[in-house]
C-alpha cells in the first residue's frame, strides 16, 4: 500500500518498511523470510520479538544506522557501525528524515510473574513518529492506549490490537478516536498472540478513519 508516495509494507507481527526515494525505514524486524536493504532501523524495545539479532543481520550493512530504545543498546549485535539509541521526547534526523521517540508503556497489562506491566513505563520503551516527504507515521511500538497517544495527529497510525501484551481490538479502536490520524493500519497478531480476526474487529470498531489490513509480504 502507499500513502503520499511512501510505499508501506508489512511483514507480520509489528514489522513494517516504510520506503521513499530509495530509502528505506524497517521497523521491529521480526522473522523475516527475506532479507530487506534498510537505510534506517528502528528497534521500539527490548523484547525479543522486536529486538532480534537475526533479524538484525538481515536488515543492517555497515551503513545503516539503527536508531533503538536505549534499553536496547547493549544487546544489539549488528553490522552496522552506526547505533543510536532514544528515549521518549528525543528526536533524531538521519538521511533527511526524522525520527521521534513517543513513550510506549502498559496500563493494565500484568505479568502475573512480576506482578508488573509487561512494559513498564519507566523501562522507557517507545513508538516512534517517522516523518517522510512531510507525512507522519506513528508506530506505537507495544503498548496501551495512553495518555500521549492524543498529543500525536499523525497521518497514518499503526496500531497493535491482539490484546495480552498490548490493547485489544477494541481498546485500538478508542485509540484512534483519540490520535485522530487519516490512515490506521492494525499490527501485532499472527505471530505472538492474536490473529486476523482481531485485525477484522479493529476494522469493523473504527469510522473515524479508514482502515487498510496489510498483507503480509
Amino acid at each position: 500500500m502507499e500513502y503520499n508516495g511512501v510505499q508501506i509494507k508489512w511483514y507480520g507481527h509489528d514489522t513494517f518498511t516504510l520506503s521513499y526515494n530509495n530509502l528505506t525505514v524497517c521497523i521491529d524486524p521480526y522473522q523475516l523470510e527475506k532479507k530487506i536493504n534498510a537505510d534506517i532501523v528502528l528497534v521500539s524495545h527490548n523484547h525479543f520479538d522486536h529486538l532480534s539479532n537475526d533479524d538484525l543481520q538481515k536488515t543492517s550493512t555497515e551503513k545503516t544506522t539503527i536508531i533503538a530504545a536505549k534499553e536496547c543498546l547493549g544487546q544489539i549485535k549488528a553490522k552496522s557501525n552506526q547505533v543510536i539509541g532514544i528515549e521518549p521526547g528525543e528526536e533524531k534526523t538521519v538521511f533527511d528524515i526524522k525520527i521521534r521517540a513517543v513513550p510506549a508503556y502498559n496500563l493494565d497489562k500484568i505479568n502475573p510473574q512480576t506482578n508488573q506491566p509487561f512494559h513498564p513505563k519507566q523501562d522507557k520503551k517507545v513508538g516512534f513518529i517517522i516523518t517522510i516527504n512531510n507525512s507522519t507515521f506513528y508506530h506505537a511500538g507495544d503498548s496501551d492506549y495512553i495518555p500521549e497517544m492524543n498529543e500525536l495527529s499523525p497521518d497514518v497510525f499503526f496500531v497493535p490490537v491482539s490484546g495480552t501484551y498490548v490493547m485489544t481490538a477494541k481498546e485500538a479502536a478508542s485509540s484512534v478516536l483519540g490520535v485522530k490520524p487519516n490512515l490506521a493500519i492494525p499490527m501485532h497478531y499472527g505471530s505472538i498472540v492474536g490473529n486476523k480476526d482481531d485485525a477484522e474487529s479493529f476494522k469493523k470498531l473504527v469510522s473515524s478513519c479508514q482502515v487498510q489490513i496489510p498483507t503480509k509480504e
